[in-house]
C-alpha cells in the first residue's frame, strides 16, 4: 500500500519540543522499567521485522504535536497503529497524575518530531543511569508519528465509586459508560482503562517505540492494561487517500468523514464543552472496539452472499444499487428495486444499517486498523478489525449506531466484539503546558 506523505503543518502550529526534562519521580522509575519492558507486550509480537511489514524508509514528514486539536484525529490516517490503555497506580495522587501527563507531553512532543524521548537519547547521558530513550528508533525517520491521549471514565470515578483525583465533578456528561450491546462477548483483558495513547505511524517500529517509551516513563505511576497492534488502515481520513480494504476483502469506510469537510468535522467530531466540562471544547470522544472476524466461516461463503451482507460490490466497492466508488463515491439508493423483487440493497445489510440516513444523520470519523494476533486453540486465525472512531457525542453517534447494528446487521454472524473502551480526548496542548491541562485548571 502506498504510504501517504504528511503535509506541512499550518504556520500557526508549532512542532517544537519544550525544554523541561523528566520529573525526578519519572527518572527514578527508569531503572526498573528496563527489566519490566514486558508490560508493553514485547513477548506478544511487538518485536517485528520492519522489512516484512513494509516499513517506509522515506517517511520523513512530521505532524505538529501542539495546536488547537490533538493530531491523530483528522490527520491523514497512517498505515500502522500501536494503541495502549493504561491503569493509573493505586497510590498515585492528583499531583502525581499531573506530573505524569507533563512528562508524557514532553516526550510525545519530542518523539513526534523525530527526536529521542529524552534530552540525552539512547546512547549518551550519565553512564551510571539507564538511557532516557530505548533506542530502537534511533536511525529511523519520524514516520509521520502522531500521539493522541485520552481519559477513561474510571479516571473520574473508580469502579468502587471513589473520586481518586478530585475530578468527578468535571466528568463530561458525554463520557458515558458504554452499554452492553446485543451479541457482545467482551473479554476483561480488552475492556476499559484510565488513560489511553494512540500511536499512529507509517513505520511499525516507530509506533512501538513511542508506546514503549511512554510506558517506561510511566513506570511506578501507570501500567499498560491492554494494548493492540494494527496494520493496514481500514479508513481514509482525507480525500487524497484511497479507500482501503478490511480482512473480509471489502472496501471499508467509503463514506467516512474527511478532514476537508470542515463544517462536518466541526459538527460531528469536535466536542462542545460546557459548564464543568468546558475543558473538553475542541476535544473529541474516542470509542475503541476490538472486533474479531470469523474468518474461516466468511471465506466459505458465496460471493453473492458476501456482497448482499455488506451491500457493496466486492471489486469496485460501489453500492449494489449502482454507481462507482473510485471517482464519484456514489451514494447508495436504498429504495432501488431488484429485478427479482425487493430492494437491490437488503434492509439488513451493513451499508444500510450504518448509513447516516438510517441513524438520524449521525456520522463517525473512523480510524480503524486490521489486526492478526496469531491463532486460537482450534487453529483459527485470531484476526479482525480494531475499530476506532472519533465523535462529538457518543450518546448521539456511536451508541445508537451500534445498537442498530448489533440488533439487525446481517454481518453479526461473522463478527464478535471482544474488546470495548471509551475515552475523552482533550483538545491539543499549548507549548509550556501539557495534554489535558484544562481538566485540572
Amino acid at each position: 500500500m502506498t504510504t501517504e506523505t504528511p503535509q506541512s503543518p499550518p504556520s500557526n502550529e508549532s512542532g517544537a519540543a519544550p525544554a523541561p526534562g523528566l520529573s525526578r519521580r519519572g527518572l527514578l522509575g527508569l531503572a526498573g522499567a528496563i527489566g519490566g519492558a514486558g508490560i508493553v507486550g514485547l513477548g506478544a509480537g511487538i518485536a517485528v521485522d520492519r522489512t516484512l511489514l513494509g516499513a517506509s524508509t522515506e517517511s520523513t514528514g512530521t505532524y505538529p504535536f501542539y495546536g488547537d486539536h490533538q493530531s491523530g484525529i483528522t490527520t491523514a490516517a497512517q498505515d500502522r497503529l500501536h494503541f495502549a490503555a493504561f491503569d493509573v497506580a493505586s497510590d498515585l495522587d492528583r499531583g502525581g497524575l499531573i506530573e505524569l501527563l507533563r512528562d508524557w507531553t514532553v516526550a510525545a512532543a519530542r518523539m513526534t518530531q523525530g527526536k529521542p524521548a529524552g534530552k540525552y537519547g539512547p546512547a549518551s547521558g550519565p553512564s551510571d543511569a539507564p538511557p532516557d530513550d530505548t533506542g530502537e528508533a534511533l536511525d529511523l525517520p519520524p514516520g509521520g508519528l502522531t500521539l493522541t491521549f485520552g481519559f477513561g471514565p474510571t479516571l473520574f470515578e473508580a469502579t468502587d465509586g471513589r473520586d481518586r483525583f478530585g475530578l468527578a465533578a468535571r466528568r463530561p456528561e458525554a463520557l458515558v459508560d458504554l452499554p452492553h450491546f446485543p451479541g457482545d462477548a467482551l473479554l476483561d483483558a480488552y475492556v476499559g482503562g484510565d488513560l489511553c495513547v494512540q500511536a499512529c505511524s507509517d513505520d511499525p517500529q516507530v509506533a512501538v517505540h513511542a508506546i514503549r517509551n511512554l510506558s517506561r516513563i510511566a513506570f511506578g505511576r501507570a501500567s499498560i492494561r491492554w494494548s493492540q497492534l494494527g496494520f493496514g488502515r481500514t479508513s481514509s481520513t482525507t480525500r487524497g487517500q484511497t479507500t482501503p480494504r478490511n480482512l473480509f476483502g471489502f472496501k471499508d469506510g467509503t463514506a467516512n468523514i474527511k478532514a476537508e469537510d470542515s463544517a462536518l468535522v466541526d459538527e460531528q467530531v469536535w466536542a462542545r464543552g460546557s459548564g464543568d466540562a468546558s475543558w473538553m471544547a475542541g476535544g473529541s470522544y474516542l470509542v475503541a472496539r476490538k472486533i474479531r472476524m470469523v474468518i474461516e466461516t466468511w471465506d466459505r461463503q458465496q460471493l453473492g452472499e458476501q456482497e448482499r451482507i455488506i451491500g457493496r460490490d466486492k471489486g469496485e466497492g460501489a453500492p449494489l444499487s449502482g454507481g462507482t466508488e473510485f471517482t464519484e463515491f456514489t451514494e447508495p439508493n436504498f429504495l432501488a428495486l431488484a429485478p427479482s423483487g425487493g430492494t437491490k440493497i437488503d434492509t439488513d445489510s451493513h451499508v444500510r444499517l450504518a448509513h447516516p440516513t438510517v441513524n438520524g444523520g449521525a456520522r463517525l470519523l473512523r480510524r480503524g486498523y486490521n489486526f492478526v494476533d496469531g491463532n486460537d486453540e482450534l487453529g483459527r486465525l485470531n484476526a479482525g478489525l480494531f475499530f476506532i472512531a472519533f465523535q462529538s457525542d457518543p450518546r448521539e453517534q456511536f451508541i445508537p449506531i451500534q445498537q442498530q447494528l448489533a440488533r439487525n446487521d446481517a454481518m453479526n454472524e461473522y463478527v464478535k466484539h471482544v474488546g470495548s473502551a471509551i475515552f475523552a480526548v482533550p483538545p491539543g496542548a499549548r507549548e509550556g503546558s501539557f495534554v489535558g491541562s484544562g481538566l485540572f485548571a
